[in-house]
């Protein structure tokens, strides 16, 4: 058991500083490139595992580099040349076109209605009614 010891403690720091410096920000490793300090802890686990933990890994509280505003948020706008977008509900133009709409469907409900009086009216004065609300002549007369 003590034999194995030393083996598994360095194994748990290889895997610990593999990890660690794979899931740190490559702007905030110090000293060397960060696929650097990946060969170094893999080739020599011991001692790159240990340079990765003194002088490899970021200082408590580094935080990333920071920009007045980041691109993916924004487009690459700042915030007050950014375009608003807006719904359907607050857009002008889209609540008058749905206006328009519905008074024009209302027009072809209206003459649709005043076509079918007129149809029934028909029949009702002497036979059956054409397209256009006339009365259509019956076959022998």
């Amino acid at each position: 058991m003590v034999r194995v010891l030393p083996v598994l403690i360095q194994l748990a720091l290889l895997v610990y500083c593999l990890i660690d410096c794979i899931q740190t920000d490559s702007a905030l490793v110090r000293n060397l490139p960060k696929a650097a300090w990946v060969l170094l802890i893999v080739f020599l686990p011991l001692v790159g595992g240990v340079a990765w933990l003194v002088a490899g890994r970021p200082a408590r509280g580094a935080a990333a580099r920071s920009v007045p505003w980041p691109s993916t948020a924004t487009a690459g706008f700042p915030e007050y040349e950014r375009p608003r977008v807006t719904g359907p509900d607050d857009d002008p133009e889209f609540l008058a076109g749905l206006r328009d709409s519905d008074e024009r469907h209302e027009r072809m409900l209206r003459d649709w209605e005043a076509d079918l009086r007129a149809r029934e009216q028909g029949l009702r004065d002497g036979g059956p009614a054409g397209d256009d609300g006339t009365p259509e002549p019956r076959p022998g007369s």
